[in-house]
């Protein structure tokens, strides 16, 4: 008697972890999903890991970290990891099974959503992208593929287990998992993945959701990667509620894209409550505590958008000079185009550098590099730069002290005045890059800047004020106790103009004056003869204002005479 298995059927009574494999899910680059099922307990989905994703030691250290921290908490949104082996001779993810179609296929069957349904979609989407990122994961692969419909309530699946292969070997090989237009421009340029990717992945599975196609077209995977570089998607027929929040998700620029908490404040605002049912209301917006980030499985991959076998796309040869072309290699999964592809670093960036990279150096010495992404990645500063920071700075602060010394009131009318501008202009370049990230790059945001520059001047004298009163205070300290040391009125106006320097650059709201400071001094710092110059010639302004203090004495114009001058102590001149 011949027994025949279904090719959706895993071989009779194979078993993993102790569950039983009913049936065949779906399988994609990560792995194969089935249902499975211990005796008298419920059905889950179990991810069967390919041996590149969990190939050796290291990996299947990496994998039981990962899932450890993920499955602390949960969310209603996610299918949450229940169990996982990363040990086993058959290393496996067990994840909630969620009965359903995916949004691939739920839309091929009953049609685009819009109104409501559309608008309750977003936000659950978005809420369950929210929980990913409460506990500091990214999802890294959203599409319609991943995100089952339980109802009309969609259930992000398969998250997390693209951060486990992306330190896997493929990936030190220059290979990223990814698929074809909804990997976000920055990654497509070489760019690490960021919260604001997995924004523009939500906007392109929204607008899949909303069209019942993908927003950047159907084709060879160089255009279609193309297409989205340049920001060139179709969104005809998306409801019109949605579609300025998703065009500005989908912006080609990292930092254009609203946030998370943007994206989901905007849908809060258009929906209706009286539609919903009272399950659907909106709940408390995710805490600080972590939510959940399960490693999901994978059910019923999107025959249209396969997740990619491989892609190099995203990874950059180390062994290559930025002045020459970088070559990337590709393998996509799709359909039958199986053909390899090398894409020229130039014309993507400078000398092929990666764009859309911005970096600011911290007061400590620290360089922050800012790739659109959560927490700013830190990189220490050579040794050598830093000095030379601190060169230029320390000569800036002999000047303050020289020019209090030879002239106290004019110095400070001067220094006020310096700290007021430079405060009002890092106030409204804040405003400016604030409402940037928010809507975007706008024809028009010169405009409004200049509009808004009297009320940044308004709004910067209440800190200057502040940190005024606070240098004030310390350099009055320093002052009390010059004259307890009878020092003379020169060694004591240059002490006290050291301290109140001090006072200015470390004192509340001082980071508005230190930040527009450290934008002229860091790029000079990292060249060597232009930063020299710069620093010896404030240097000499430095000297030559004390030269002219020991020269000439002090002026105390407006005034008249020195403060205090009818006390007489010993030791003063």
């Amino acid at each position: 008697m011949c027994v025949t298995t279904s090719p959706k059927a895993p071989p009779p009574g194979l078993t993993v972890g102790g569950y039983a494999l009913r049936a065949r899910l779906g399988e994609g680059g990560m792995g194969v999903v089935h249902l499975g099922q211990k005796p008298g307990e419920r059905p889950v989905a179990i991810k069967v890991l390919r041996p590149h994703v969990v190939g050796d030691d290291e990996a299947r250290r990496r994998l039981a970290r990962e899932v450890s921290s993920l499955t602390r908490v949960r969310s209603r949104r996610i299918a949450e990891i229940v169990d996982a082996d990363p040990w086993g001779e058959i290393p496996y993810v067990a994840t909630r099974y969620v009965p359903g179609l995916s949004l691939h296929d739920h839309v091929q069957d009953e049609g685009a959503l819009s109104g409501d349904d559309l608008l309750w979609f977003a936000d659950c989407l978005a809420e369950a992208v929210e929980a990913v990122h409460a506990v500091g994961v990214l999802h890294r692969d959203i599409k319609p593929s991943n995100v089952i419909m339980e109802g009309r309530t969609p259930i992000l699946i398969d998250f997390g287990l693209a951060r486990v292969a992306e330190d896997s070997r493929i990936t030190m090989n220059g290979w990223l998992l990814g698929t074809p237009g909804y990997l976000a421009p920055e990654i497509l340029y070489g760019d690490d993945a960021s919260a604001a990717s997995d924004v523009h992945a939500w906007a392109a599975t929204v607008a899949y959701a909303g069209t019942g196609r993908a927003p950047f077209g159907r084709g060879p995977s160089v255009a279609i990667m193309d297409r989205v570089r340049r920001g060139e998607h179709d969104l005809s027929g998306l409801d019109p509620q949605v579609l300025p929040l998703v065009e500005e998700a989908l912006a080609p620029v990292a930092r254009d894209r609203p946030s998370l908490e943007e994206v989901r404040d905007w849908l809060e605002d258009l929906a209706d409550p009286e539609a919903l049912g009272e399950d659907d209301r909106p709940r408390e917006r995710l805490a600080a505590s972590p939510v959940t980030l399960p490693y999901a499985v994978l059910a019923h991959e999107d025959a249209a958008a396969p997740t990619l076998v491989g892609t190099g796309v995203a990874s950059r040869q180390p062994e290559a000079p930025a002045s020459e072309p970088v070559h990337w290699s590709e393998e996509w999964d799709e359909q039958d185009d199986d053909t390899h592809h090398d894409l020229p670093a130039h014309g993507w960036g400078d000398d092929g550098t990666v764009p859309h990279r911005q970096t600011r150096v911290l007061p400590d010495g620290t360089t922050e590099y800012v790739t659109d992404y959560g927490p700013p990645v830190r990189e220490r500063a050579p040794a050598g730069e830093r000095l030379r920071r601190s060169g230029t700075l320390l000569a800036l602060g002999g000047v303050v002290a020289g020019g209090i010394t030879v002239a106290p009131y004019l110095a400070l009318a001067v220094l006020f005045a310096g700290v007021w501008l430079l405060r009002s202009g890092s106030m409204a370049a804040s405003s400016v890059g604030h409402r940037r990230s928010r809507r975007g790059i706008k024809w028009y945001d010169g405009i409004q800047l200049l509009l808004a520059a009297p009320w940044h001047v308004v709004a910067g004298v209440g800190g200057t004020l502040l940190l005024f009163l606070w240098s004030l205070g310390i350099a009055a300290a320093i002052a009390l106790l010059c004259f307890a040391a009878s020092l003379s009125m020169l060694t004591s106006l240059g002490t006290i103009g050291v301290f109140f320097a001090v006072g200015l650059w470390w004192g509340p709201g001082s980071e508005r004056l230190r930040s527009p400071v450290h934008r002229v001094v860091d790029p000079l710092a990292r060249r060597g003869v232009p930063w020299l110059l710069v620093t010896l010639l404030v240097a000499a302004g430095a000297s030559g204002l004390g030269a002219a203090a020991s020269a000439q004495g002090t002026s105390w114009a407006p005034d008249d005479a020195a403060p205090l001058s009818d006390v007489r102590l010993p030791g003063w001149l």
